[in-house]
């Protein structure tokens, strides 16, 4: 059972981030807004809630609740109606087309970013199917309360489209990437980012999971993540995959990382059309 939050984050060492430990979370310690020193930007994990101001997190912390990302919990299916925005503070949440039986993975979404934002567009239906595989934690608030406070607050819109643009992009590039590139350039590229989405080297993912949601031959898979273990890039063991050479093993990816990347550093900048070819 969640608890409303009236107030906002404690600082987190991350190194004890439950998700790292590969266990699901407690609920978040809390801690009253007045106590916060003046102009003391309210310590939250979550890239977008860290970047509202003290006065707009205060007034959307009034109607957050935390939350513990299981793995394999559902938080939104295609075709139903949105009822809550998730922001991620760790773990992913994995997104999804589903269709005649089959599964597609369009992005993953960590603690940069926030799961139903469809709602900005006027949507009431979720078009993905989002599903924790990393363990963590969240805040989540209900559509309602949310497509308030955007109307009264222009900067917590204005931060939430910067993000849905980049999420946007991902999507689509991860559609061209899956037909434009081959199968090592795939996985190179599918690691680094999920890496980056949950600022975390292990990684909760077996060759099973790589090829569901890449959509790629499991003997092919393996025969790609031997290779990059003789190169000393990754290191499989039982159920994880550490990475040991991040840069090396972004140089194995394909373009679109790098397109995703930079579009998740800065939304605001335009990206040629050229570049979306890959």
């Amino acid at each position: 059972m969640t608890n409303r939050v009236p107030a906002v984050l404690e600082p987190r060492d991350s190194s004890g981030d439950p998700a790292l430990a590969g266990v699901t979370g407690t609920q978040p310690t809390l801690r009253r807004l007045d106590s916060l020193r003046p102009n003391t930007r309210p310590p939250v994990r979550n890239a977008i809630l860290s970047r509202i101001s003290p006065d707009g997190l205060a007034a959307l912390g009034e109607c957050l609740e935390p939350i513990v990302l299981k793995e394999r919990m559902v938080l939104q299916e295609p075709k139903r109606h949105v009822e809550h925005v998730y922001f991620v503070e760790s773990g992913l949440v994995s997104l999804r087309v589903v269709a005649a039986g089959s599964m597609l993975e369009t992005a993953v979404i960590g603690y940069r970013g926030v799961v139903g934002a469809s709602f900005l567009w006027g949507g009431h239906l979720s078009t993905h199917q989002s599903v924790v595989f990393f363990p963590g934690s969240a805040y989540r608030i209900r559509v309602e309360e949310l497509r308030r406070l955007v109307e009264e607050r222009p900067e917590i819109r204005e931060h939430l489209f910067e993000y849905v643009q980049a999420l946007t992009f991902q999507c689509v590039q991860t559609g061209l990437c899956g037909v434009r590139h081959d199968r090592e350039q795939r996985l190179a590229s599918w690691l680094c980012l999920a890496s980056d989405a949950a600022d975390v080297r292990v990684l909760p993912v077996t060759h099973d999971y790589l090829s569901s949601v890449l959509g790629l031959r499991r003997a092919g898979v393996t025969q790609t993540l031997s290779r990059f273990e003789e190169r000393g890039l990754i290191r499989k063991m039982r159920g994880v995959l550490e990475i040991d050479e991040p840069k090396c093993l972004e140089k194995r990816a394909c373009c679109c990382y790098k397109l995703i990347s930079g579009a998740y550093a800065s939304s605001q900048s335009a990206i040629p059309a050229k570049e979306l070819m890959g």
